[in-house]
């Protein structure tokens, strides 16, 4: 079979196994009532969609909260992360070992036993039920994500082209701007991506350190899920997953465009 073709193929299945898990929340968002063993809903219905884009059910307000946090929540990362990755990236210095495994530390410890660590700190710092408070609670999970990937890019970014830049008499941030930006450019995406998308699916620390009054769509999404409105709950999940996939739409251009090919081919 021809690379063409299998690449083709590859494509569907991959688009096939990505879309599949979706079809039965699309149907039952339109579904009123879907018992077994129908195959199909007996009646459709756009009630659930009617509630979910009302201003009764929070759930446009929810959306704007949790792209609000989770954009703030990729910028601070992104504002940490760059020159963390470069400290990582570049140079060698005593304890860069014990670093790096503090910041895998988020992914190893039990979920739980972090939120219960935070919730007691943020309390007394009067952070708990506040839109701050879960951002910097959501840069816990996010950060790891974004100092490693940046690291990963400054470790092939040779650093004579902005030495160069400078004995030409670039300023440090004409440097930046013009030489080390473009280069680290779709690794940045790439982390900016996995930052936002780990921010937006956070659950149980949106829960503990907002306190219930922080209303972001996977709280609203349970909340309908556990009072067993499946048509509201196919909804909002179709909602949910929206943003996300306008993310990855948006930087893949810049991932897997001529950025890649800059950040590659530095080295000459």
């Amino acid at each position: 079979m021809r690379p063409d073709r299998l690449r083709l193929l590859a494509a569907l299945a991959l688009a096939s196994f990505l879309i599949l898990p979706l079809l039965p929340l699309a149907i039952w968002s339109f579904a009123h009532g879907w018992r077994f063993p129908d195959l199909l809903p007996q009646v459709w219905s756009l009630k659930a969609w009617s509630y979910a884009l009302g201003p009764r059910s929070g759930v446009l307000q929810s959306l704007g909260v949790t792209t609000g946090i989770a954009l703030a929540t990729t910028i601070l990362a992104a504002l940490v992360g760059i020159p963390a990755g470069r400290a990582l990236g570049q140079y060698r210095f005593r304890g860069k070992g014990l670093v790096t495994l503090l910041l895998l530390a988020p992914a190893f410890l039990p979920g739980i036993a972090v939120v219960f660590g935070l919730h007691g700190i943020f309390l007394r710092l009067g952070l708990v039920g506040t839109v701050p408070g879960v951002i910097l609670a959501h840069l816990i999970p996010v950060l790891p994500y974004m100092v490693l990937v940046m690291a990963a890019v400054f470790s092939r970014l040779d650093p004579d082209f902005e030495a160069q830049a400078r004995c030409l008499g670039a300023t440090a941030w004409q440097t930046f701007r013009n030489v080390t930006l473009p280069a680290i450019l779709p690794g940045l995406m790439t982390a900016a991506l996995f930052a936002f998308l780990v921010s937006w699916s956070q659950y149980l620390l949106t829960l503990a350190i907002g306190g219930g009054r922080v209303q972001t769509l996977p709280l609203l999404l349970f909340g309908f899920s556990s009072a067993g409105r499946n048509d509201i709950t196919g909804a909002i999940a179709l909602l949910y997953i929206l943003p996300g996939l306008l993310v990855i739409l948006l930087t893949a251009r810049q991932i897997t465009g001529r950025g890649a090919a800059l950040a590659i081919g530095l080295r000459p």
